[in-house]
């Protein structure tokens, strides 16, 4: 199937097989590895992207229904050689570890600060529901997102 999928900006077509996962399309047809594959049944949120500025798991979605659809991942987050405050913030606050998570946990703390300009821890430890990180116990991604929040309000 053809399909056109507009990522980090940029348009892209490309003749797929119906059955490609969009996390598959974006790692394996447009190379961007930053998204990763985890559990492959949307349990670990390492393959969070946003779809339509919406946070959403890209190992469970088909590339065929993204047609026409506007995706952001890892990758189009800084901006002109700048890291999002986000990226930022996790750097200062060591909100990763090994980092596999870290990708999807950025994309989802996007849409955290997207719904909730200042939120409460709660609000935050609620919006990581989805998204699980084995080394470090969510203490400094929380703090890396509550920074993060401070710096995009200033």
């Amino acid at each position: 199937m053809n399909v056109t999928i507009t990522v980090n900006g940029k348009a892209h077509t490309h003749d797929i097989e119906p059955r490609t996962s969009l996390v598959q399309y974006l790692r394996e047809t447009l190379d961007l590895t930053g998204t990763h594959i985890g559990c492959d049944t949307s349990g670990c949120g390492a393959c969070t992207v946003t779809l339509n500025g919406e946070a959403i798991k890209s190992c469970t979605m088909l590339a065929v229904q993204a047609d026409g659809s506007e995706v952001t991942t890892i990758e189009g987050m800084a901006q002109n050689g700048e890291m999002h405050p986000i990226q930022a913030a996790f750097k200062e606050k060591h909100g990763l570890q090994c980092g596999f998570c870290t990708p999807g946990m950025v994309m989802v703390a996007a849409d955290i600060l997207k719904n909730y300009p200042k939120p409460s821890e709660d609000d935050i430890r609620h919006g990581l529901k989805g998204n699980f990180c084995r080394c470090t116990g969510y203490h400094n991604i929380v703090k890396s997102i509550q920074l993060a929040a401070e710096t995009i309000n200033e």
